[in-house]
C-alpha cells in the first residue's frame, strides 16, 4: 500500500505559514518578549526575603499557619540552594504562559456553551491537542519563532489551554436552566445573563480549568528548557545531560516548591472568594 505523504504535507502547511505569515510571527514574538520581561522585572524587583515574606503573608492570609509555614520554608530552600533567579524567571514563562492562555480559553469556553456547533468544532481540536506528546508542540514553535524563550510560551499555550476550555464550557452548561430562564423573564440581555448570572455560577468550574492551565504550563515550561527557554527547566535539562544527580534533584525540588504553592494558592483563593 502506497504510504500517505502526511509528512509532505504537514511540512508544507508550515513553509506557507513561515513565508506568508513571518510578519504576524514577528508580531507575537515582541508582544510575548514584553510580557515575559515585564514579568519578570516584576518578580525581581524586591530583593528575594522581600517577596518571601510577602508571599508567606499571603499564603497566612489563604490557608492559615501550615501552608504560611510551607511557602517560608521552601522558598528560603530554594534562595538557599541558588535557584532563586532561575525559580523567578520559571515563574514568569508560568504567568505568561497561563495569561494568555485565560485570554484564549476563556472567551471560547463561553462561544462553546453558547453554540452547539463551535463546541463540536473545539472539542475534537482540543483531543487532540491534549494526546498529542508534549514534544511534538516544540517543533513547529522553533520552526516559527526559533529557540529562546517564545517557543516556550507558544509550546506552553497550545499544551495548557483546553482545561480552561472544557471547564469554562461545562460550568456555564450546568447552570440550572430555571435561573437561565427567570433570567429571560426580567429582560436581561445575553451580555448581563452571563456576567451577573453564569459566570458567578460557573466560576469554581473555571477556576479548576485555570488552576489545570497553571499546572500544565509549568510542566510545559520545563519540557520547553530543551529549546532555550530559561529558568530552572534548564538546570533539569543540563543535569539530565551531564547526569549530575544531585544537581537535578534540587532543581526538580525547586520545581515542586514553586508548583504546590501555585496550586494551593489558586484553590484557596478561589475557596475564600466563594465563602466572603
Amino acid at each position: 500500500m502506497t504510504k500517505v505523504p502526511l509528512d509532505d504535507w504537514v511540512e508544507k502547511v508550515v513553509d506557507g505559514l513561515g513565508a506568508n505569515l513571518s510578519w504576524l510571527f514577528d508580531f507575537m514574538s515582541l508582544l510575548i518578549e514584553g510580557v515575559v520581561d515585564a514579568f519578570s522585572a516584576v518578580f525581581h524587583f524586591p530583593p528575594a526575603l522581600v517577596l518571601i515574606a510577602l508571599i508567606t503573608i499571603l499564603a497566612y492570609y489563604l490557608g492559615k499557619w501550615p501552608f504560611a509555614l510551607f511557602a517560608a520554608v521552601g522558598l528560603l530552600l530554594v534562595d538557599n540552594l541558588g535557584l532563586w533567579e532561575h525559580t523567578m524567571d520559571t515563574l514568569a514563562l508560568v504567568m505568561t504562559s497561563a495569561v494568555i492562555s485565560i485570554l484564549i480559553g476563556i472567551p471560547l469556553g463561553v462561544w462553546c456553551a453558547q453554540s452547539n456547533r463551535a463546541r463540536g468544532i473545539i472539542t475534537p481540536a482540543l483531543d487532540f491537542m491534549q494526546t498529542m506528546p508534549a514534544f511534538v508542540y516544540l517543533i513547529p514553535a522553533v520552526t516559527f519563532f526559533g529557540l529562546g524563550v517564545v517557543p516556550g510560551v507558544i509550546a506552553s499555550v497550545i499544551f495548557a489551554v483546553p482545561p480552561t476550555i472544557r471547564l469554562t464550557n461545562l460550568g456555564i452548561r450546568q447552570v440550572a436552566e430555571d435561573l437561565v430562564e427567570a433570567a429571560d423573564a426580567f429582560g436581561s440581555t445575553p451580555m448581563q445573563k452571563l456576567v451577573k448570572l453564569q459566570f458567578p455560577l460557573a466560576m469554581p468550574s473555571i477556576m479548576a480549568g485555570i488552576n489545570q492551565t497553571i499546572m500544565l504550563a509549568l510542566s510545559m515550561v520545563v519540557i520547553a528548557s530543551m529549546i532555550g527557554a530559561q529558568g530552572v527547566g534548564a538546570d533539569v535539562y543540563r543535569a539530565v545531560t551531564q547526569i549530575k544527580i544531585g544537581q537535578g534533584f534540587e532543581a526538580g525540588l525547586a520545581i515542586v516548591v514553586l508548583a504546590i504553592l501555585l496550586d494551593r494558592i489558586t484553590q484557596l483563593w478561589m475557596k475564600k472568594k466563594r465563602s466572603v
